[in-house]
């Protein structure tokens, strides 16, 4: 009896201890971000078109305005930008902009980065400075190029750039504004433009303008931050923050025991099959987004280049099952780039249906003999994307198309997407519904482009979108463009996703959002 009673008092302390544990867990002073993509670098200057890249670096060097969740612009770095000939644009630097080391954010320092984004040697080619005055058209400037005409500092806190063609204002924001995180060029300048590609010191810069600088990260798991208690807006009420890179299905195993406090929702992919899970768990609120993440299948018309081929490849897919099945119903099927969370988006374009004998009748007429096998690139942190992808190579394989799923991490398929060498590409890409021209623009820029396609009209209609701020106007001319798009398909929307975000009741002030998830995250509190 003795030795009963002994080992069931062991037992009870040892739970005792790890309920304790438990708790403080639960009330740890850190708060886990949970992201599904990998990333590639915290280099401002080596910033790709992933929203992790993005939002990890804009964490410590803010961009002169970003979108929030409302679709508004709202000033970061910047307070005002504007214009009156769609040609020149000037940005005024908040007066009470400075770095954590006291030095004031200036024009010179926006300057400066705005050079070096557009350094031959930096050779960025995500980031093309191409559409101002003084840049070549291939998005470079001369090596070393400390002036250009068409980026002029006015004064201390004003810069103006200058644009070859007319650009809207709109434009000019979402494409420059929000990926221009400048860079304290008191600090760096010292670096030259190849050692600025390898400098340890973005990794753990001692000098930011944002919230939170870098304290320790592993690409492939986590960057952890400290608040900047010097930071200009306010310090942090959160002092440790973590960026957790996890697959999606860790995600719902994190919100119910608490190691994740927060998604968000183009970073943080959470599985179809788990959203009935996350929406039971008392610990959490869901939100769900604005129908604005594009499952888009590029398809590069060098490899693919009759355009029979590529619409037979959505008529075999049947994507209503697909978006009921796999994702609950919670999104939309549309062609073409805009969604109806865009308020340019015209409902008279029917998606094509799913309409198997006409995809082999399209075939057949194409010349279509079956022996090519497709080389189909997908993001292996997309665990939905990665169902549907075997979905559609099977009903694929029904009307005669051979292709071979290949899964890679997000970092690995941006590289891939730098070339040709594939000729399928899926990407999760979230088209600003208030411009979504930069994007739609390079996408369908011709050679070089994820899809190698170019159209005059297209081209047109995209260049006459920058002339009108006629809400109406634009409509039209998005309308030809996804008109088009459904005609020739350079690529398709697989679905269009309401994505889910979940937050920890812990948390007060931190709402997932498409748009603005951190644009005040120094206001995010523990309960």
């Amino acid at each position: 009896m003795k030795k009963v009673l002994g080992i069931l008092l062991a037992l009870i302390l040892m739970m005792t201890s790890l309920a304790g544990c438990a708790g403080n867990a639960a009330a740890s002073d850190t708060v886990n971000v949970g992201v599904t993509d990998t990333l590639g670098s915290l280099n401002p200057l080596l910033l790709n078109g992933g929203e992790i890249n993005k939002y990890a670096t804009g964490l410590m060097f803010l961009p002169l305005m970003e979108l929030g969740a409302d679709l508004g612009f709202e000033g970061q770095l910047a307070d005002s930008i504007t214009t009156e000939d769609n040609l020149n644009f000037i940005v005024h630097i908040d007066e009470d902009a400075v770095w954590s080391d006291g030095e004031p954010v200036t024009a010179e320092d926006v300057e400066y980065t705005a050079l070096r984004l557009a350094s031959p040697v930096i050779n960025n080619t995500a980031m093309m400075y191409y559409a101002f005055v003084g840049v070549g058209d291939d998005g470079f400037v001369e090596e070393g190029a400390d002036k250009i005409e068409g980026i002029q500092v006015i004064d201390e806190k004003t810069i103006q750039f200058t644009t070859k063609y007319p650009m809207a204002l709109t434009t000019f924001q979402n494409t420059y504004a929000r990926y221009l995180l400048t860079l304290p060029k008191h600090k760096i300048e010292g670096f030259s433009e190849a050692e600025l590609l390898t400098a340890e010191w973005f990794n753990q810069p001692d000098v930011v303008s944002g919230p939170y600088l870098v304290t320790d990260y592993d690409f492939d798991h986590y960057i952890s931050y400290e608040a900047n208690t010097n930071y200009w807006k306010g310090a942090p009420k959160i002092d440790k923050l973590n960026i957790r890179i996890v697959e999606g299905s860790q995600l719902y195993a994190g919100l119910q025991s608490g190691e994740i406090d927060i998604t968000q929702h183009t970073m943080s992919v959470i599985p179809q099959e788990d959203y009935a899970s996350v929406e039971e768990l008392e610990n959490v609120q869901v939100v769900y987004g604005a129908p604005v993440t594009n499952q888009s299948v590029f398809i590069q018309t060098q490899n693919i280049p009759d355009s029979q081929v590529r619409q037979a490849m959505i008529y075999a897919i049947d994507r209503e099952k697909i978006l009921s099945d796999l994702l609950n119903g919670k999104g939309e099927i549309v062609d073409g780039f805009l969604s109806s969370a865009s308020p340019f988006f015209d409902p008279s374009i029917e998606p094509l249906p799913y309409d198997p004998e006409k995809a082999r009748e399209l075939l057949a007429e194409a010349g279509w003999d079956g022996s090519q096998v497709l080389r189909f690139y997908v993001n292996s942190g997309d665990s939905t994307f990665v169902n549907a992808a075997s979905v559609m190579v099977a009903q694929w394989a029904e009307v005669g198309i051979q292709a071979e799923i290949m899964t890679v991490d997000f970092a690995t398929l941006m590289s891939i997407s730098g070339s040709s060498e594939y000729d399928i590409l899926a990407v999760q890409y979230t088209y600003a519904p208030v411009d979504p021209y930069p994007d739609v623009s390079w996408l369908l820029s011709g050679e070089g482009s994820w899809t190698g396609y170019g159209n005059d009209e297209i081209n047109a209609a995209l260049e006459n979108t920058q002339t009108t701020s006629d809400i109406e106007a634009i409509k039209q001319l998005y309308s030809t463009v996804d008109k088009k798009v459904q005609e020739d398909v350079p690529m398709f929307s697989a679905y269009v996703i309401s994505a889910q975000g979940a937050v920890n009741n812990r948390l007060s002030n931190a709402v997932p959002t498409v748009y603005g998830f951190f644009n005040q995250v120094e206001n995010w509190e523990i309960n």
